[in-house]
């Protein structure tokens, strides 16, 4: 398997952790130092990322990424894709649609996911 078909493997791994809510299946797949911006500016670390469905305060019932373009930098990765969600957050509803890039890196245990960074496609309804 080539690095774009790893990468693509990883997408798809992070995409069923994500869409089943698992904590144990997304640990694994995120760096040490992983870091994400959430789509309103708030950055979550590694252990805030996998608190969330440790604590069942996010909940997706649906979790799907589309049109993923994919482009390698020797031991990195940087994806963008549409991110598409029906999840709810602390009892608010927290589905939409986004603009997300995922960097990637190659370690020593494969390639994991360094930081993801969400973006609105649309704006805020009023």
């Amino acid at each position: 398997m080539d690095h774009p078909e790893k990468i693509a493997a990883l997408l798809e791994d992070w995409v069923a952790a994500e869409a089943g809510n698992d904590p144990a299946a997304l640990e694994p797949l995120l760096t040490a130092d992983f870091t994400a911006v959430g789509p309103r500016g708030f950055v979550l670390d590694r252990e805030q990322w996998l608190e969330r469905y440790r604590s069942q305060a996010l909940r997706n019932m649906a979790f799907a990424v589309h049109e993923p373009s994919i482009r390698l930098h020797r031991d990195a990765a940087l994806v963008i894709a549409r991110q598409t969600q029906q999840a709810n957050y602390q009892g608010h509803d927290a589905s939409g649609e986004f603009r997300i890039t995922v960097v990637a890196v190659q370690a020593d245990s494969g390639w994991r996911i360094a930081g993801i960074h969400l973006s609105p496609t649309a704006a805020p309804a009023a």
